[in-house]
């Protein structure tokens, strides 16, 4: 979720094809190599509205940003329990109330993250880490169309996709509902509760349908509009303290229900 230097960042990209070809300075590695994240810039390197064009080009599923901290937990043989996958309301969980992700909780949200992305990195971020739970909190940015505009049943196909890598994988599966938001800042002028009401109500019935663990965050946190409660966010959509602290019950019980739910955990 960029704000308004995505929605600049994404209107440069559309002038034929002129800052893939800047993003791939001559200097830097391309195509097979050993290691794709050597050298790569970060946000802060990278002037004005270049680094979403940048990113794109060079690592569109942002492998390189866990890709260390992977490699410490598999050395270390201390596989999680509960692997968190998402976008900003993922990565902001562990950033505002670090002290839930204790006791093999480990969070793997990136911002602006979308559910094709996230089904590119579920292989290294999730499968290769051998959690027993995997807790997927997607979809917010499909609806903003951050990569691009894409059908609800393609979004539906990428959750599903990540929740049946799990599934072949021993991974015990828990699929969190889109959290309510009336309006996107970055966004100006979509009508986003229908969609994300629909959304929700597909993630609910797939869930049922094949033996995965629904966690309502929506019921939980909407008012009558379908927008965020009053307080639980600080701009309509991400959660403050407040707002993770509500949805901690609801992870924890789903996180329960789905290791006890019958099957094989590893």
């Amino acid at each position: 979720m960029f704000g308004r230097l995505m929605i600049r960042a994404l209107a440069a990209m559309c002038i034929a094809g002129a800052a893939a070809t800047t993003a791939l300075a001559k200097d830097e590695p391309t195509g097979v190599v050993t290691d794709p994240c050597i050298g790569q810039k970060s946000p802060e390197q990278m002037p004005g509205e270049q680094w979403v064009p940048y990113m794109f080009a060079h690592d569109f599923g942002q492998l390189c940003q866990y890709r260390a901290k992977n490699a410490s937990l598999t050395t270390s043989q201390a596989a999680p329990q509960v692997v968190f996958m998402g976008d900003s309301i993922t990565e902001g969980w562990e950033k505002l109330d670090p002290g839930y992700f204790t006791e093999g909780k480990v969070d793997r949200g990136i911002s602006g993250q979308t559910t094709s992305q996230m089904l590119l990195r579920f292989r290294q971020d999730v499968i290769e880490l051998h959690p027993q739970v995997v807790h997927i909190l997607a979809g917010t940015n499909d609806v903003a169309g951050n990569t691009g505009p894409v059908t609800l049943s393609q979004v539906e196909g990428n959750i599903a996709s990540m929740a049946e890598l799990a599934k072949a994988h021993g991974i015990r599966v828990v699929l969190g509902s889109v959290p309510p938001a009336a309006k996107f800042p970055w966004r100006q002028g979509l009508v986003v509760v229908p969609t994300i009401k629909v959304l929700n109500s597909w993630i609910k019935e797939y869930a049922a349908h094949n033996g995965f663990t629904y966690a309502d965050y929506f019921s939980a946190m909407a008012n009558a509009s379908g927008g965020m409660k009053e307080g639980l966010s600080s701009d309509g959509v991400h959660p403050t303290r407040d707002g993770y602290q509500l949805m901690e019950p609801l992870a924890n019980a789903s996180i329960t229900q789905a290791l006890e739910a019958p099957g094989t955990v590893h």
